[in-house]
């Protein structure tokens, strides 16, 4: 167990520190940022990157909504539950911290909103409370699906990955404007500590909907199209 927590933990900090590190350093740089498009690949590519190094020893979650909806799926044991949580929301924290540490070495830095989640006046494209709550539901819904799909018994092994990882890309490239995109709690979490903004005030919203969209996701899977009889601990790759 204390293998799989830290693989949780370093996949989650590779996570945030990638995906949000894009956001908050590389995005807006003057003349050559990487823009919407470069952080939505990055968030893509850390979950890439890390399911393929410790997915193996893990089952590589790196978000607390694919623990459970591995686990509603029957993938994932529910008494792992907590303990996956509590490394993922620690391994996001401990990356928040050292992102503000690199970022906040810039002269006139200031944190700013510190790539965290929000809706109404923190949401980049200003979207309501209703938008941001269906917007999380139904990605995370089909980001659970995809996972599921992509580690079932019905495709070739070695490859999920991929899906998972271009999935998550697909995520961020329609919903970053309406919410910066989380699907990710733990995510939304490390970050929101460093805001200087009242996006721990909203930080309900990206616990509530993520999970609830994950065991929709999860349910749909297993009543509709799950074609495999899989009931244990299964590798996975995941994150947001």
């Amino acid at each position: 167990m204390l293998n799989k927590l830290s693989a949780e933990f370093f996949g989650t900090f590779w996570l945030v520190l990638g995906g949000c590190g894009s956001a908050v350093i590389a995005a807006a740089f003057p003349d050559v940022g990487i823009g919407l498009l470069g952080v939505s690949f990055a968030f893509g590519l850390t979950v890439l990157t890390m399911a393929y190094a410790v997915g193996g020893i893990s089952g590589g979650h790196f978000n607390p909504a694919v623990s459970l909806g591995l686990a509603v799926a029957g993938r994932f044991d529910f008494k792992d539950l907590i303990p996956y949580w509590i490394a993922q929301v620690v391994g996001a924290i401990v990356a928040a911290a050292v992102l503000y540490l690199i970022a906040s070495g810039k002269a006139d830095f200031t944190a700013g909103g510190f790539a965290s989640n929000g809706y109404g006046d923190l949401s980049p494209g200003k979207y309501g409370l209703t938008a941001a709550l269906v917007a999380e539901i139904v990605f995370t819904a089909f980001f659970i699906i995809i996972i599921l799909g992509a580690t079932s018994a019905s495709v070739p092994a070695g490859f999920a990955p991929i899906p998972i990882g271009l999935g998550l890309t697909l995520i961020h490239l329609v919903s970053i404007p309406v919410t910066n995109t989380s699907v990710n709690p733990a995510r939304s979490t490390g970050v929101a500590l460093f805001a200087e903004t009242a996006a721990l005030g909203q930080l309900w919203l990206f616990w509530v909907a993520p999970l609830i969209g994950a065991a929709l996701g999860a349910i749909i899977w297993k009543s509709l199209l799950g074609k495999d009889s899989e009931t244990s601990v299964t590798a996975a790759a995941s994150a947001a």
